[in-house]
């Protein structure tokens, strides 16, 4: 039994399809990485599988639970934390935490709510009003809020937008700990490192259709290149080396090689012209450079 499967699922709103026959499977325990551009359907497919909308054709199904035909039991398995800061200005913390535990029928939650609240850094706003916080607490709340019925599967949309590094580092240690209890997380994020470090398999949408799906690891090694960093004495490359210039800002030069091979023949012709390195700097490909060159590759 999956966590999430989607099978074949398409999304019309008139002449406009937002997805496109899109299937893909989550096993239980992982954190699953879905990427895309603005305009991919990353959140036309999470508010499928939420239940928020329904999809033209396929099915999706969360725990085994079809979203449609079992909803009540599929919403249960699912807590969802959405891009948009949605909230009741006329509660406190702990009452918007309560009510949410009552639309699950749950009751004598305030234990778990306790710990929800703990590990966000929410005690110290327990009785505050909704309204009063700062748009990183509210967030915060939304995080709880997806928690607070204990569902098994977890999705983040764009959880860190617009949120400090403190924050940020702090939810993704909760994320972390939260998988390692056995939870399934579903993460949406425009912060490509964070995809790179959390997530163990990514599953890319443009147009709203699947562009890739593999492991992260097997996706950093799509592209074999590496980039070479340069920062000269003078704002010119020599000409032999012009055709693998990538990027280039002032004296600073980013190149293209294909293996750590040809790192010595663009280091001879840099003594041969003259050049002065100034800085250097060796990096493989990063999961940002994937998504560039896959996006270009689909288009």
């Amino acid at each position: 039994m999956y966590a999430i499967e989607v099978r074949d699922v398409e999304k019309r709103y008139g002449a406009l399809q937002a997805l496109a026959g899109v299937s893909l499977a989550i096993e239980p325990g992982e954190i699953f990485g879905l990427l895309g551009p603005n305009g991919a359907g990353k959140t036309t497919l999470i508010s499928i599988v939420a239940g928020l909308t329904r999809a033209s054709a396929g099915s999706v199904k969360v725990m085994g639970a079809d979203v449609v035909d079992d909803y009540r039991r599929a919403r249960r398995m699912l807590g969802v934390v959405p891009q948009e800061l949605v909230f009741d200005p006329f509660f406190t913390v702990r009452e918007t935490l309560e009510f949410q535990s009552g639309y699950f029928g749950l009751r004598a939650n305030g234990d778990w709510i306790d710990e929800v609240m703990h590990h966000l850094d929410l005690t110290a706003k327990s009785g505050a009003n909704m309204r009063t916080l700062s748009g990183g607490m509210k967030r915060r709340v939304l995080v709880a809020q997806a928690l607070v019925h204990k569902p098994p599967v977890i999705v983040l949309d764009e959880p860190t937008a617009g949120v400090d590094v403190e924050l940020r580092q702090g939810l993704w240690s909760f994320v972390r700990r939260l998988n390692h209890d056995g939870h399934t997380i579903v993460l949406t994020t425009h912060y490509l490192e964070e995809a790179e470090l959390l997530c163990g398999r990514i599953g890319m949408l443009k147009a709203g259709r699947l562009v890739a799906l593999d492991s992260t690891s097997n996706l950093l090694k799509t592209f074999r290149g590496l980039q070479l960093k340069l920062r000269l004495d003078r704002e010119k490359l020599p000409a032999q080396l012009a055709s693998r210039l990538l990027a280039r800002e002032g004296d600073r030069f980013t190149l293209e090689l294909h293996d750590y091979a040809e790192l010595e023949q663009v280091l001879v012709g840099l003594r041969q012209a003259g050049e002065t390195i100034l800085e250097f700097e060796l990096q493989p490909p990063d999961l940002e450079e994937v998504f560039v060159r896959i996006m270009d590759r689909s288009a």
